[in-house]
Protein backbone atom coordinates (compact mmCIF):
# COMPACT_ATOMS: atom_id res chain seq x y z
CA UNK A 1 0.00 0.00 0.00
CA UNK A 2 3.33 2.41 0.50
CA UNK A 3 4.21 1.81 -2.80
CA UNK A 4 0.89 3.18 -3.99
CA UNK A 5 1.10 5.89 -2.16
CA UNK A 6 4.57 6.44 -3.05
CA UNK A 7 3.60 6.21 -7.06
CA UNK A 8 0.74 9.16 -7.46
CA UNK A 9 -1.17 6.80 -8.52
CA UNK A 10 -4.09 5.91 -6.47
CA UNK A 11 -7.24 5.20 -8.50
CA UNK A 12 -7.92 2.31 -10.58
CA UNK A 13 -4.67 1.57 -12.38
CA UNK A 14 -1.77 -1.34 -12.83
CA UNK A 15 -2.52 -2.64 -9.30
CA UNK A 16 -6.16 -3.65 -9.60
CA UNK A 17 -5.53 -4.79 -13.23
CA UNK A 18 -2.72 -6.85 -11.63
CA UNK A 19 -5.24 -7.80 -8.79
CA UNK A 20 -7.37 -8.97 -11.39
CA UNK A 21 -4.90 -11.44 -12.83
CA UNK A 22 -4.28 -12.98 -10.44
CA UNK A 23 -7.89 -13.40 -8.86
CA UNK A 24 -8.48 -14.72 -12.81
CA UNK A 25 -5.82 -16.87 -12.17
CA UNK A 26 -6.61 -18.28 -9.24
CA UNK A 27 -10.59 -18.99 -9.77
CA UNK A 28 -9.56 -20.47 -13.44
CA UNK A 29 -11.44 -17.61 -15.31
CA UNK A 30 -10.29 -15.75 -18.28
CA UNK A 31 -11.92 -12.05 -16.74
CA UNK A 32 -12.47 -10.62 -13.27
CA UNK A 33 -13.09 -6.99 -12.96
CA UNK A 34 -12.20 -5.48 -9.54
CA UNK A 35 -15.42 -3.46 -8.36
CA UNK A 36 -16.06 -1.20 -4.99
CA UNK A 37 -18.29 -3.66 -3.46
CA UNK A 38 -20.13 -7.03 -4.28
CA UNK A 39 -23.10 -5.34 -4.73
CA UNK A 40 -22.00 -3.03 -7.40
CA UNK A 41 -20.94 -6.69 -9.19
CA UNK A 42 -24.34 -8.15 -8.84
CA UNK A 43 -25.94 -4.86 -10.81
CA UNK A 44 -23.11 -5.13 -13.47
CA UNK A 45 -24.04 -8.33 -13.85
CA UNK A 46 -28.07 -8.12 -14.20
CA UNK A 47 -27.25 -5.31 -16.52
CA UNK A 48 -24.51 -7.32 -18.58
CA UNK A 49 -27.06 -10.35 -19.26
CA UNK A 50 -29.80 -7.98 -20.32
CA UNK A 51 -32.29 -8.10 -17.40
CA UNK A 52 -34.38 -4.74 -18.02
CA UNK A 53 -37.49 -3.45 -16.33
CA UNK A 54 -40.23 -5.52 -15.48
CA UNK A 55 -38.40 -8.66 -16.20
CA UNK A 56 -38.07 -11.55 -13.48
CA UNK A 57 -35.04 -12.58 -11.33
CA UNK A 58 -35.69 -15.79 -9.55
CA UNK A 59 -33.14 -15.90 -6.23
CA UNK A 60 -33.64 -16.51 -2.62
CA UNK A 61 -35.62 -15.35 -0.03
CA UNK A 62 -32.60 -16.29 2.37
CA UNK A 63 -30.01 -13.58 1.95
CA UNK A 64 -28.47 -10.38 2.98
CA UNK A 65 -30.19 -7.15 1.15
CA UNK A 66 -27.88 -6.30 -1.37
CA UNK A 67 -28.99 -9.78 -3.65
CA UNK A 68 -32.48 -8.29 -4.24
CA UNK A 69 -32.42 -4.75 -4.05
CA UNK A 70 -30.06 -5.07 -7.25
CA UNK A 71 -33.08 -6.88 -9.49
CA UNK A 72 -35.02 -3.83 -7.99
CA UNK A 73 -32.10 -1.01 -9.47
CA UNK A 74 -33.26 -2.48 -13.22
CA UNK A 75 -36.89 -1.99 -12.60
CA UNK A 76 -37.00 -5.99 -12.53
CA UNK A 77 -38.55 -7.88 -10.11
CA UNK A 78 -37.29 -10.43 -7.16
CA UNK A 79 -39.12 -13.82 -7.81
CA UNK A 80 -38.35 -15.79 -4.47
CA UNK A 81 -38.01 -19.16 -4.43
CA UNK A 82 -38.00 -21.20 -1.02
CA UNK A 83 -34.48 -23.26 0.13
CA UNK A 84 -33.14 -26.40 0.72
CA UNK A 85 -33.89 -26.93 4.94
CA UNK A 86 -30.29 -29.06 4.60
CA UNK A 87 -28.23 -26.32 3.05
CA UNK A 88 -29.96 -22.60 3.13
CA UNK A 89 -29.59 -22.26 -0.65
CA UNK A 90 -31.63 -22.03 -3.05
CA UNK A 91 -33.44 -25.13 -3.73
CA UNK A 92 -33.33 -26.58 -7.64
CA UNK A 93 -36.69 -28.49 -6.90
CA UNK A 94 -39.11 -25.10 -6.02
CA UNK A 95 -37.00 -23.68 -9.02
CA UNK A 96 -38.32 -26.19 -11.51
CA UNK A 97 -41.81 -24.90 -9.67
CA UNK A 98 -41.27 -21.22 -10.34
CA UNK A 99 -40.09 -21.97 -14.03
CA UNK A 100 -43.24 -23.94 -14.63
CA UNK A 101 -45.58 -21.16 -12.83
CA UNK A 102 -43.37 -18.42 -15.08
CA UNK A 103 -41.23 -19.73 -18.04
CA UNK A 104 -40.06 -15.87 -18.96
CA UNK A 105 -38.17 -16.13 -15.81
CA UNK A 106 -34.87 -14.16 -17.34
CA UNK A 107 -32.34 -14.50 -14.83
CA UNK A 108 -31.54 -16.87 -11.54
CA UNK A 109 -29.14 -15.47 -8.84
CA UNK A 110 -28.19 -18.66 -6.50
CA UNK A 111 -26.88 -17.79 -3.21
CA UNK A 112 -23.74 -19.82 -1.84
CA UNK A 113 -25.05 -19.29 1.84
CA UNK A 114 -22.37 -19.19 4.11
CA UNK A 115 -19.69 -20.97 1.47
CA UNK A 116 -21.49 -23.80 1.47
CA UNK A 117 -22.52 -24.55 -2.62
CA UNK A 118 -25.79 -24.46 -4.35
CA UNK A 119 -26.75 -27.64 -6.37
CA UNK A 120 -25.51 -25.78 -9.31
CA UNK A 121 -25.67 -28.23 -11.73
CA UNK A 122 -29.04 -28.99 -11.44
CA UNK A 123 -29.55 -25.25 -11.08
CA UNK A 124 -27.66 -24.81 -14.26
CA UNK A 125 -29.55 -27.31 -15.97
CA UNK A 126 -33.35 -25.89 -15.11
CA UNK A 127 -31.93 -22.44 -16.43
CA UNK A 128 -30.15 -23.49 -19.61
CA UNK A 129 -33.72 -25.52 -20.31
CA UNK A 130 -35.66 -22.35 -20.21
CA UNK A 131 -33.41 -19.81 -21.53
CA UNK A 132 -32.61 -17.87 -17.83
CA UNK A 133 -28.75 -16.26 -17.22
CA UNK A 134 -27.53 -17.89 -14.11
CA UNK A 135 -25.05 -15.06 -11.48
CA UNK A 136 -24.28 -16.60 -8.63
CA UNK A 137 -24.14 -14.58 -5.81
CA UNK A 138 -20.23 -15.80 -3.89
CA UNK A 139 -20.18 -13.36 -2.24
CA UNK A 140 -19.12 -15.74 1.44
CA UNK A 141 -16.74 -17.76 -1.02
CA UNK A 142 -13.29 -18.00 -2.60
CA UNK A 143 -12.00 -20.44 -4.53
CA UNK A 144 -9.22 -21.88 -3.19
CA UNK A 145 -5.61 -23.06 -4.40
CA UNK A 146 -5.96 -25.95 -7.26
CA UNK A 147 -9.91 -25.87 -6.82
CA UNK A 148 -11.98 -26.82 -9.80
CA UNK A 149 -15.32 -25.58 -10.47
CA UNK A 150 -15.29 -23.55 -7.41
CA UNK A 151 -18.64 -21.75 -6.40
CA UNK A 152 -18.91 -18.76 -8.02
CA UNK A 153 -17.10 -19.44 -11.89
CA UNK A 154 -19.89 -21.89 -12.92
CA UNK A 155 -22.79 -19.30 -14.20
CA UNK A 156 -22.62 -16.86 -16.75
CA UNK A 157 -21.00 -14.18 -14.03
CA UNK A 158 -20.34 -15.25 -10.42
CA UNK A 159 -19.72 -12.37 -7.72
CA UNK A 160 -17.19 -12.21 -4.62
CA UNK A 161 -16.99 -10.02 -1.80
CA UNK A 162 -14.81 -8.07 -0.05
CA UNK A 163 -15.93 -6.88 2.81
CA UNK A 164 -14.28 -6.81 6.42
CA UNK A 165 -15.79 -9.95 7.38
CA UNK A 166 -15.53 -12.16 4.31
CA UNK A 167 -12.98 -14.69 3.31
CA UNK A 168 -10.53 -12.16 1.76
CA UNK A 169 -11.07 -7.92 2.70
CA UNK A 170 -10.53 -4.49 0.46
CA UNK A 171 -12.01 -3.06 3.25
CA UNK A 172 -14.94 -2.54 0.60
CA UNK A 173 -14.96 -4.20 -2.65
CA UNK A 174 -15.80 -6.96 -4.54
CA UNK A 175 -14.86 -9.07 -7.34
CA UNK A 176 -16.54 -10.16 -11.05
CA UNK A 177 -16.07 -13.57 -12.84
CA UNK A 178 -16.17 -14.62 -16.43
CA UNK A 179 -15.50 -16.83 -19.08
CA UNK A 180 -17.85 -14.55 -21.81
CA UNK A 181 -15.61 -12.09 -22.86
CA UNK A 182 -18.24 -9.95 -24.24
CA UNK A 183 -19.52 -9.96 -20.46
CA UNK A 184 -16.62 -8.61 -19.31
CA UNK A 185 -16.18 -6.06 -21.74
CA UNK A 186 -19.59 -4.36 -21.27
CA UNK A 187 -19.27 -4.71 -17.42
CA UNK A 188 -16.00 -3.17 -18.01
CA UNK A 189 -17.24 -0.32 -20.29
CA UNK A 190 -20.56 0.06 -17.53
CA UNK A 191 -18.24 -0.08 -14.20
CA UNK A 192 -16.64 3.34 -14.83
CA UNK A 193 -19.38 6.03 -16.45
CA UNK A 194 -19.96 3.43 -19.58
CA UNK A 195 -16.64 5.51 -20.90
CA UNK A 196 -15.23 3.36 -23.67
CA UNK A 197 -11.40 3.65 -22.61
CA UNK A 198 -10.12 3.64 -18.48
CA UNK A 199 -8.31 6.47 -17.05
CA UNK A 200 -5.50 4.01 -16.90
CA UNK A 201 -5.01 3.57 -20.58
CA UNK A 202 -5.77 6.82 -21.22
CA UNK A 203 -3.18 8.17 -19.74
CA UNK A 204 -0.13 5.42 -19.70
CA UNK A 205 -0.93 3.03 -23.15
CA UNK A 206 0.94 4.15 -26.61
CA UNK A 207 -1.80 5.56 -28.02
CA UNK A 208 -2.40 7.78 -24.88
CA UNK A 209 -4.71 10.44 -25.26
CA UNK A 210 -7.29 12.66 -23.22
CA UNK A 211 -10.01 11.84 -25.84
CA UNK A 212 -12.78 9.18 -24.68
CA UNK A 213 -16.56 8.68 -25.59
CA UNK A 214 -19.70 7.92 -23.35
CA UNK A 215 -21.23 5.14 -24.63
CA UNK A 216 -23.59 4.35 -22.10
CA UNK A 217 -25.05 5.81 -18.74
CA UNK A 218 -22.98 3.61 -16.73
CA UNK A 219 -22.19 3.56 -13.16
CA UNK A 220 -19.08 4.69 -10.73
CA UNK A 221 -18.65 1.01 -9.43
CA UNK A 222 -14.06 0.68 -10.41
CA UNK A 223 -12.07 -0.47 -7.29
CA UNK A 224 -9.09 1.81 -6.59
CA UNK A 225 -5.26 0.74 -6.50
CA UNK A 226 -5.23 1.53 -2.86
CA UNK A 227 -7.64 -0.97 -2.07
CA UNK A 228 -6.33 -3.80 -4.60
CA UNK A 229 -3.35 -3.11 -3.33
CA UNK A 230 -4.35 -4.57 -0.14
CA UNK A 231 -6.34 -7.45 -2.26
CA UNK A 232 -3.48 -8.72 -3.75
CA UNK A 233 -2.02 -9.01 -0.44
CA UNK A 234 -5.33 -10.77 1.03
CA UNK A 235 -5.10 -13.21 -1.89
CA UNK A 236 -1.62 -14.68 -0.61
CA UNK A 237 -2.49 -15.16 2.63
CA UNK A 238 -5.88 -16.32 1.79
CA UNK A 239 -5.18 -20.34 1.67
CA UNK A 240 -3.93 -19.63 5.11
CA UNK A 241 -7.25 -17.67 6.32
CA UNK A 242 -9.42 -20.80 5.25
CA UNK A 243 -7.30 -23.27 6.91
CA UNK A 244 -7.79 -21.47 10.02
CA UNK A 245 -11.29 -21.32 9.41
CA UNK A 246 -12.00 -24.55 8.85
CA UNK A 247 -10.33 -25.51 12.10
CA UNK A 248 -12.33 -23.84 13.98
CA UNK A 249 -15.51 -25.46 11.62
CA UNK A 250 -13.78 -29.13 12.64
CA UNK A 251 -14.09 -27.94 16.36
CA UNK A 252 -17.28 -27.20 16.10
CA UNK A 253 -17.85 -30.32 14.03
CA UNK A 254 -16.56 -32.61 16.24
CA UNK A 255 -16.95 -30.82 19.68
CA UNK A 256 -21.10 -30.45 19.47
CA UNK A 257 -21.66 -33.37 17.44
CA UNK A 258 -24.01 -36.12 18.87
CA UNK A 259 -26.11 -33.34 20.45
CA UNK A 260 -29.99 -34.28 19.69
CA UNK A 261 -31.07 -30.74 19.78
CA UNK A 262 -28.79 -28.94 17.49
CA UNK A 263 -28.33 -29.66 13.65
CA UNK A 264 -24.85 -28.73 12.17
CA UNK A 265 -23.86 -27.60 9.13
CA UNK A 266 -23.13 -29.61 6.08
CA UNK A 267 -18.77 -30.92 5.90
CA UNK A 268 -18.66 -30.01 2.50
CA UNK A 269 -15.16 -29.57 0.98
CA UNK A 270 -15.80 -27.10 -0.69
CA UNK A 271 -17.49 -24.82 2.05
CA UNK A 272 -15.46 -21.51 2.69
CA UNK A 273 -16.57 -21.53 6.15
CA UNK A 274 -17.69 -17.98 6.00
CA UNK A 275 -20.35 -18.72 8.80
CA UNK A 276 -20.78 -21.31 10.66
CA UNK A 277 -24.53 -21.59 11.37
CA UNK A 278 -26.57 -24.27 14.21
CA UNK A 279 -29.92 -25.12 13.84
CA UNK A 280 -31.64 -25.68 17.22
CA UNK A 281 -34.33 -28.37 17.33
CA UNK A 282 -36.49 -26.19 18.89
CA UNK A 283 -38.69 -29.01 20.20
CA UNK A 284 -36.25 -30.61 22.23
CA UNK A 285 -36.04 -27.49 24.55
CA UNK A 286 -38.28 -25.19 26.63
CA UNK A 287 -36.48 -21.93 25.05
CA UNK A 288 -36.34 -20.32 21.63
CA UNK A 289 -34.09 -19.16 19.63
CA UNK A 290 -33.98 -15.81 20.82
CA UNK A 291 -33.87 -17.00 24.40
CA UNK A 292 -31.00 -19.06 23.53
CA UNK A 293 -28.78 -16.02 21.39
CA UNK A 294 -29.39 -13.78 25.10
CA UNK A 295 -28.10 -16.64 27.36
CA UNK A 296 -24.94 -17.31 24.78
CA UNK A 297 -24.65 -13.34 25.25
CA UNK A 298 -24.99 -13.21 28.85
CA UNK A 299 -21.92 -15.67 28.80
CA UNK A 300 -19.60 -13.11 26.93
CA UNK A 301 -20.38 -15.35 23.48
CA UNK A 302 -21.54 -12.68 20.50
CA UNK A 303 -23.43 -14.76 18.12
CA UNK A 304 -25.95 -13.17 14.64
CA UNK A 305 -28.17 -14.73 13.10
CA UNK A 306 -28.07 -15.13 9.18
CA UNK A 307 -30.17 -14.38 7.66
CA UNK A 308 -33.58 -12.43 8.18
CA UNK A 309 -35.75 -13.85 5.14
CA UNK A 310 -36.10 -10.90 3.00
CA UNK A 311 -39.80 -11.95 2.37
CA UNK A 312 -41.30 -10.65 5.45
CA UNK A 313 -38.80 -7.19 5.28
CA UNK A 314 -41.34 -4.21 5.16
CA UNK A 315 -40.27 -3.37 1.39
CA UNK A 316 -41.07 -6.56 -0.16
CA UNK A 317 -43.98 -7.03 1.89
CA UNK A 318 -45.46 -3.90 1.11
CA UNK A 319 -44.38 -4.15 -2.70
CA UNK A 320 -45.39 -7.92 -3.58
CA UNK A 321 -48.19 -8.28 -0.90
CA UNK A 322 -45.83 -11.45 0.72
CA UNK A 323 -46.70 -13.19 3.60
CA UNK A 324 -44.26 -15.07 6.34
CA UNK A 325 -45.85 -18.76 5.59
CA UNK A 326 -45.24 -17.88 1.48
CA UNK A 327 -41.65 -19.30 2.03
CA UNK A 328 -42.15 -21.90 5.30
CA UNK A 329 -38.50 -23.31 4.67
CA UNK A 330 -36.75 -20.23 5.00
CA UNK A 331 -38.91 -18.65 8.01
CA UNK A 332 -38.50 -21.78 9.77
CA UNK A 333 -34.67 -22.01 9.22
CA UNK A 334 -34.08 -17.74 10.28
CA UNK A 335 -36.07 -19.23 13.39
CA UNK A 336 -33.78 -21.94 14.87
CA UNK A 337 -30.72 -20.84 13.27
CA UNK A 338 -27.49 -19.41 15.13
CA UNK A 339 -24.28 -17.98 13.73
CA UNK A 340 -21.20 -19.24 16.22
CA UNK A 341 -17.68 -16.56 15.55
CA UNK A 342 -15.53 -17.87 13.33
CA UNK A 343 -12.74 -16.05 11.97
CA UNK A 344 -9.15 -16.79 11.45
CA UNK A 345 -7.68 -15.59 14.68
CA UNK A 346 -10.35 -17.28 16.74
CA UNK A 347 -7.93 -19.36 19.60
CA UNK A 348 -8.97 -22.81 20.38
CA UNK A 349 -9.23 -22.10 23.75
CA UNK A 350 -12.09 -19.35 22.68
CA UNK A 351 -13.61 -22.04 20.81
CA UNK A 352 -14.15 -24.88 23.13
CA UNK A 353 -15.38 -21.98 26.07
CA UNK A 354 -18.39 -21.72 23.01
CA UNK A 355 -18.54 -25.12 22.50
CA UNK A 356 -19.10 -25.49 26.47
CA UNK A 357 -21.36 -22.73 26.72
CA UNK A 358 -23.59 -24.39 23.84
CA UNK A 359 -23.70 -28.01 25.77
CA UNK A 360 -24.12 -26.01 29.12
CA UNK A 361 -27.44 -24.20 27.94
CA UNK A 362 -28.48 -27.20 26.05
CA UNK A 363 -28.48 -28.92 29.20
CA UNK A 364 -30.41 -26.33 31.41
CA UNK A 365 -32.78 -25.61 28.16
CA UNK A 366 -33.50 -29.54 27.55
CA UNK A 367 -37.14 -30.45 27.59
CA UNK A 368 -37.81 -33.37 30.04
CA UNK A 369 -40.00 -36.07 28.70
Amino acid sequence: MLSVLRSGWLTTGEVTLQFEREFAARAGVEHALAVNSATAGLHLCLEAAGVRENAKVATSPYTFAATAEVIRYLGADPLFVDIDEASYNLSPERLEHAFRNDPSIAAVIPVHVGGLPCRMQAILDLASAHGAMVIEDAAHCLPHEGQEQAPGTLGAMGVYSFYATKPITTGEGGMVVTRDGELARRMSMMRLHGIDRNVWNRYTSRDASWYYEVREPGFKYNLTDLASSLGRVQLRKSEGFFLARERVARMYLGGLQGLDYLKLPANDPAHSWHLFQIRLVLPRLTVDRDRFVDALTERGIGVSVHFIPLHIMPYYRRTYGLKEQDYPVAMQCYLETISLPIYPDLGDEQVERIIAAIKELGTRFYKKR
